[in-house]
C-alpha cells in the first residue's frame, strides 16, 4: 500500500428500497429512495466537515446508478470504476439473510462464509478491491485524497484489504447507507481513522 499522506475516503451510496428492506443488492441496478437522495445531497458538506482539509485528487464511483447518483448529489466529479461494483450475490440476489436461512434450514448461513450459490467469492471481491487500491496509490502518494463511492460489502472488503486482513473480516465493518469511512496511515501502518461517520 501507499505510504503517502493522502487519505482514502469511502462513501456508501444512499438508501434504496432494497437496503431499507435488508435485501442483498448486488448487481440489480435500483435507484435511491427520496430519503436516500436527500442524504446523498448532505454527503458533500458532511465530507468537508468530517474530513477537514479534504483535497480530492481522485474520485471513483461504482457504475451502478445508486452509487453514481450519490456521487453526483455529493458534488463529486467521480470517474466510473467497474472494480467498485457490488458483490455478485448470485442465487441470493434480492433476498434477505433471514429468508435465506429459513429456506436453507441453516440458522448460521452468511454471505461471508457460504461456498455455494454466489456469483463471485469473497476472494474475488477482495481481488477487485486490491486493484482499486493500486489505482488509488499514486494519488495517495502525492498527498491528495481519494474518494470512493460504492456499496456496503465491496467497501467492507476493501477496508479489510487495506488493513491486510482476510477478506471475510469485512463482516466486522458495518457501513450504513451514506456512511463515510476514512482510511489513512499512522507511522507507515494502514489504519482506519474514522468509520461509519
Amino acid at each position: 500500500m501507499s505510504t503517502g499522506a493522502g487519505r482514502l475516503v469511502v462513501v456508501r451510496h444512499g438508501e434504496t428500497e432494497w437496503s431499507l428492506a435488508q435485501r442483498h443488492t448486488g448487481r440489480t441496478d435500483i435507484a435511491l429512495t427520496a430519503a436516500g437522495e436527500a442524504r446523498a445531497r448532505e454527503t458533500g458538506p458532511r465530507l468537508h466537515r468530517l474530513v477537514p482539509g479534504l483535497d480530492v485528487g481522485l474520485a471513483l464511483t461504482s457504475p451502478l446508478v445508486r452509487a453514481r447518483r450519490t456521487a453526483e448529489l455529493a458534488d463529486l466529479r467521480a470517474v466510473t470504476c467497474d472494480e467498485l461494483v457490488e458483490w455478485d450475490y448470485g442465487d441470493y440476489e434480492g433476498r434477505t439473510t433471514h429468508n435465506i436461512r429459513l429456506d436453507l434450514h441453516d440458522p448460521d448461513w452468511s454471505v461471508w462464509t457460504t461456498t455455494y450459490g454466489l456469483g463471485e467469492s469473497v476472494t474475488d471481491v477482495a481481488a477487485r478491491a486490491a486493484r482499486v487500491l493500486v489505482l488509488a496509490a499514486p494519488t495517495l502518494a502525492s498527498g491528495a485524497d481519494v474518494v470512493l463511492v460504492a456499496h456496503a460489502h465491496v467497501l467492507r472488503i476493501l477496508v479489510a484489504t487495506w488493513l491486510s486482513l482476510p477478506a471475510t473480516r469485512g463482516a466486522s465493518f458495518f457501513l450504513a447507507p451514506a456512511g463515510i469511512g476514512v482510511l489513512t496511515h499512522e507511522r507507515g501502518t494502514e489504519v482506519v481513522s474514522g468509520w461509519n461517520l
